[in-house]
C-alpha cells in the first residue's frame, strides 16, 4: 500500500479527490445559483430574503475554497473550469429566478443534493481514515441540516 506525503493511501485519496471535486462543482452551481437570487428577488420579502441570500452564498464561497484546498491537501489538483461544473454537477443551474418561495425550494433541494454528496465522503475519507476530509463533512452536513430546518420552516413546511 502506497502512502502519500500526509501519510493516506494514495489509491483512496484519488477517490477522495474526484468526490472532492463532484463536490466541488456541485457547490459552484450552488453559489451561482444563490448569488442569481440575491440579485433577481422580488416581492414583499425583498429586503429579508436579499440579505439571507447574501449570507448563504458568502458561506458557500468559505466552503468552495476549503473543498478546493482539501483536495490540494490530499496531493491532487481541484477542478477549476465552469464546464467542468456544469458537467458534474447534479444541483440544476437556475436562470432568472425572482420569486422567494421557488427560490427558497430550490435552495432545499440543493441542500438535500449536498447533503448527501457529503454523507457518501464522510465515509469514504472514514475507510480512508482521512479525519481532516471527516471533520470537515460533519462540520458541513451539521450546519446545513439545520440550514434546511430553517428554509423548511420559511416554507411553512
Amino acid at each position: 500500500m502506497s502512502k502519500n506525503f500526509i501519510g493516506l493511501d494514495t489509491e483512496k485519496t484519488r477517490k477522495l479527490a474526484d468526490s472532492l471535486n463532484d463536490l466541488l462543482s456541485n457547490y459552484q452551481i450552488f453559489y451561482m445559483n444563490v448569488r442569481g437570487y440575491h440579485w433577481n428577488i422580488k416581492g414583499d420579502n425583498f429586503f429579508e430574503l436579499h440579505a439571507k441570500f447574501e449570507e448563504l452564498y458568502n458561506d458557500l464561497l468559505l466552503k468552495i475554497d476549503e473543498i478546493a484546498e482539501r483536495v490540494l491537501t490530499l496531493g491532487h489538483r481541484p477542478a477549476h473550469a465552469y464546464s467542468t461544473y456544469i458537467e458534474k454537477s447534479e444541483v440544476p443551474e437556475r436562470k432568472d429566478v425572482a420569486d422567494g418561495k421557488d427560490a427558497v425550494e430550490n435552495i432545499v433541494d440543493s441542500f438535500a443534493r449536498l447533503i448527501g454528496k457529503q454523507r457518501e465522503l464522510l465515509h469514504l475519507a472514514g475507510d480512508a481514515d482521512d479525519e481532516g476530509t471527516v471533520a470537515l463533512m460533519s462540520d458541513y452536513i451539521s450546519q446545513q441540516e439545520k440550514t434546511v430546518w430553517m428554509y423548511r420552516s420559511y416554507l411553512g413546511q
